[in-house]
């Protein structure tokens, strides 16, 4: 089945970055309606939940993914939303109506990964619809 809505994940990282160049390119080549989620992390705080990242930054991403992705004649649909990374994009990909996710790939080493986690991993194990880790 070829996409028809493709959600594309963007942190304004050089692996996004490639990510968003494919995501693009397909969208086009199959006319498919395309999204971009930028996710504002959050963090338990001592008083509830407190974003930990900058909210300007992700909507300065979002802006630049949205600004290539009209250059290729295209109209995204824009999220932002806070939480876990991972979860935030597979549930925007999931109430969104999505048919594939597309994401870049930070080729963590171990430690990062055990400590941290992997997005794309937990994405790819996490959404129930094709998954794109774009290296």
């Amino acid at each position: 089945m070829l996409s028809k809505r493709i959600l594309l994940a963007f942190d304004g990282t050089d692996e996004a970055r490639r990510a968003l160049t494919y995501a693009s390119e397909l969208a086009v080549a199959l006319k498919a309606e395309i999204g971009v989620v930028s996710v504002v992390p959050i963090h338990a705080g001592r008083i509830g939940m407190d974003p930990w990242d900058d909210r300007t930054i992700h909507s300065e991403e979002l802006m630049e993914a949205r600004q290539t992705l009209i250059e290729a004649g295209l109209t995204p649909t824009l999220y932002e939303p806070a939480g876990v990374i991972a979860d935030e994009i597979v549930r925007t990909a999931q109430e969104a109506k999505y048919d594939h996710i597309v994401l870049g790939s930070r080729h963590a080493g171990i430690a990062t990964r055990v400590l941290e986690g992997s997005v794309s991993e937990a994405v790819a194990h996490r959404a129930t619809i094709t998954v794109t880790i774009v290296h």
